[in-house]
């Protein structure tokens, strides 16, 4: 039977452990009201913007870059439009800086091993943007053994998510695609859907044709208005295109962001709902401990009295 001290190391050890699972609920529950709310704030915005994408595409029907003022990939759009044979694919896969998340990190992890086997199963290589520190050292490993290099890392937005980041990121993936390099690339992330859960996705960026699924409106006998274009419908799709594609990605940041604190607030739930069974189940063998160790001690008196008495 274990010893007192032994026992009482364990039970302040537990709380001690209790103390930090209870804090950081306490932090990611506040964070992730927050999350939640510019999610679902920035969600009918995303939709407008890709039903609007979608019309532009219809309307301009050829695609053509003559006369247009080209400074970076992200302006060529009808470059970003071709859509050809794919030999290599760039996978954005979405983590977090930070673990404690329960399955969340490994989650994607997963699904990114998952569509890396697929694509090598089809002899096409898989080159990885990575965003998060937890999905930068893990697949770092996981490549080793894979078709896969990691070509770009980024840590910064992964805490704090905003349009600027996401343009950054946005640019490097478009010229990839624009020099050839990689002929297809998704977004690997997390769509938040409730406090309590999420789930892993992937969204295809490039070549582009716009988001489907809840992203997707429906417009089942609806008369859409006749679109007018000043100056021309080149220009406009130029300035539209790096905007819709920087609004895809801010738009899966804040997802990931909302599903990681989700995430963490039930893992450190579940923890301190565990360590306080932990010190009930230990309080119970120290009361049974220090009993069984009093009661030897009354033996060991009243048996040294008999001894002297005899």
């Amino acid at each position: 039977m274990a010893n007192l001290k032994d026992i009482k190391n364990r039970i302040q050890s537990v709380q001690s452990t209790q103390k930090i699972t209870r804090a950081m609920k306490m932090v990611a529950a506040a964070k992730v009201k927050k999350a939640e709310n510019t999610v679902k704030m920035s969600r009918p915005f995303t939709l407008e913007l890709n039903s609007m994408f979608k019309k532009l595409l219809a309307s301009v029907g050829t695609y053509s870059s003559h006369s247009l003022k080209i400074k970076s990939a992200i302006d060529n759009y009808p470059e970003l439009l071709q859509v050809r044979e794919i030999k290599a694919v760039g996978l954005l896969v979405i983590t977090s800086n930070k673990g404690l998340a329960g399955a969340y990190n490994a989650n994607i992890v997963r699904k990114t091993m998952q569509v890396i086997n697929e694509y090598n199963e089809k002899g096409i290589e898989t080159l990885l943007f990575i965003v998060g520190q937890k999905g930068i050292s893990t697949l770092k490993r996981k490549c080793r053994d894979l078709n896969c290099r990691i070509i770009k890392t980024y840590l910064n937005v992964a805490n704090e998510p905003t349009g600027e980041g996401a343009k950054i990121i946005i640019e490097d993936i478009a010229e990839y695609f624009v020099s050839h390099e990689i002929d297809k690339i998704e977004i690997i992330t997390t769509r938040f859907k409730n406090m309590m859960s999420y789930y892993v996705e992937n969204w295809e960026v490039l070549p582009l044709k716009g988001l489907n699924d809840d992203y997707e409106r429906l417009h089942d006998n609806v008369l859409e208005p006749l679109m007018e274009f000043t100056p021309d419908m080149h220009h406009i799709l130029q300035k539209v295109v790096p905007m819709y594609m920087t609004n895809i990605l801010f738009q899966s940041l804040l997802e990931a962001q909302a599903s990681e604190l989700a995430s963490r607030m039930t893992a450190m739930s579940a923890a301190s709902n565990n360590a306080e069974k932990m010190l009930s189940e230990l309080s119970v063998q120290y009361n049974k401990t220090r009993q069984f160790a009093i009661t030897q001690e009354i033996i060991e008196v009243v048996s040294g009295a008999n001894a002297q008495a005899g």
